[in-house]
């Protein structure tokens, strides 16, 4: 939905919906409509903090801003007119060719510091100019554009099977202008596409680009909902895709199962690379499992730990199902031993028992000195009340008028 608001003969666009969610409105955060970088449908939105601050003296704008597009696709362009723009502008930059429809998202010194980032010079020859607001007939153009992907996305993937290509088309981005459609594809080998371009040119009467993405950029572009119950990090703010291979899981002490660490995308799942660093440098402290304990009793092995608690269970060879906790300084001081040439008893003098404390619970009178039964005792019947009421009404004479005559 655009909202067209008509102040002093000017024209502003906001932009207050898109076709990829069902939210629509003012935007969201903190009500500073036209400013605020949270946004109530926006992906990889960034608040931009500085907005209500004023540049030194004689200090210019930073000409760069930061335009999105569809499923959070960001660019930088040159502001070569120094127009006044603000976020969630809708504006027109140059395409290749013709020109391309997109929402500010993000202006002034923040754009220096992600252009940094991102290592962008400003210098570039990429990076491409920024011609001006979209206009009434802009916004026209790019909503029928918008409204012709999903049709054409379906004609693709069909022209595509009818070729026999081994490829899967995800999804497609026309230009603002509608004179260009980019398709998104994923392949797991090299695919010839020359006939399917030549098919869809002559179908769709515009100029093809196709763009291969991985599995992860897929359904970052597709969305949807994780195991953890929350929108797909690749959607809302995950931008650098790692490499996450299954030692990630064995640092974790997670059993290697692929249902459970896959991924919508079918790889393994981005979070296991957050706190991968965290056990790591937990594990340093812990000894080398393949180090069996030698006792008088026997042999142990280990078994499993527990990373957070400190602990590791071995059992004896001949015993596999007793386990025996095991603090891991105690383990070191074991291990220690056997290379001295000395061997204990048995484990079980040194077995980690965890000390509960049963919690003393006192029960204070918050009401006081009254009893919390007094309200269960019955009320006694008041008849010093009751006689002298009766007495009363036994006292008061008759009224002939009232009663009639006898």
């Amino acid at each position: 939905m655009v909202l067209i608001c008509t102040f002093q003969n000017k024209s502003i666009y906001k932009i207050m919906g898109c076709n990829s969610c069902s939210t629509s409105g003012l935007p969201k955060g903190c009500k500073n409509n036209g400013s605020c970088g949270v946004s109530g449908c926006g992906k990889l939105s960034v608040f931009d903090w500085l907005s209500d601050m004023e540049l030194p003296g004689n200090q210019e704008v930073f000409p760069f801003v930061e335009v999105g597009f569809k499923n959070g696709r960001k660019e930088f362009y040159k502001n070569v007119n120094n127009i006044s723009l603000q976020m969630s502008d809708s504006v027109a930059v140059e395409g290749s060719p013709g020109h391309d429809i997109g929402v500010v998202t993000l202006s002034g010194e923040l754009v220096r510091l992600q252009m940094k980032k991102k290592r962008v010079k400003q210098d570039s020859p990429d990076i491409k100019k920024l011609y001006r607001k979209a206009n009434q007939r802009d916004i026209d153009s790019w909503q029928n554009a918008r409204a012709k992907e999903q049709e054409t996305m379906m004609s693709a993937r069909q022209m595509a099977l009818d070729l026999k290509l081994v490829m899967k088309i995800s999804d497609v981005e026309y230009q603002g202008d509608g004179t260009k459609a980019t398709f998104f594809y994923t392949a797991e080998d090299r695919v010839d596409f020359r006939e399917l371009i030549k098919k869809m040119a002559s179908e769709f009467r515009v100029r093809i680009e196709m763009r291969q993405i991985g599995s992860r950029q897929e359904a970052g572009r597709v969305g949807g909902i994780g195991s953890c119950g929350r929108e797909l990090c690749c959607t809302t703010w995950l931008t650098d895709f790692r490499s996450v291979n299954t030692a990630a899981a064995r640092y974790q002490q997670l059993s290697l199962n692929p249902q459970k660490l896959a991924g919508q995308c079918g790889k393994l799942k981005c979070c296991l690379n957050y706190e991968l660093d965290t056990y790591v440098d937990a594990l340093k402290d812990f000894p080398d499992t393949n180090i069996q304990l030698k006792t008088k009793k026997g042999v142990a092995v280990f078994q499993k730990m527990d990373i957070f608690k400190r602990k590791l269970w071995y059992s004896y060879k001949d015993a596999y199902l007793e386990w025996i906790p095991l603090d891991v300084d105690k383990v070191k001081e074991l291990i220690e031993k056997n290379e001295s040439g000395k061997q204990v008893d048995n484990l079980e003098e040194f077995a980690f028992t965890e000390e509960v404390l049963t919690p003393v619970v006192q029960y204070d009178n918050v009401v006081g000195q009254d009893s919390l039964t007094r309200f269960d005792n019955k009320k006694k019947p008041n008849n010093k009340r009751r006689n002298n009421n009766y007495r009363k009404n036994k006292s008061k004479k008759p009224n002939p008028k009232r009663n009639g005559p006898k």
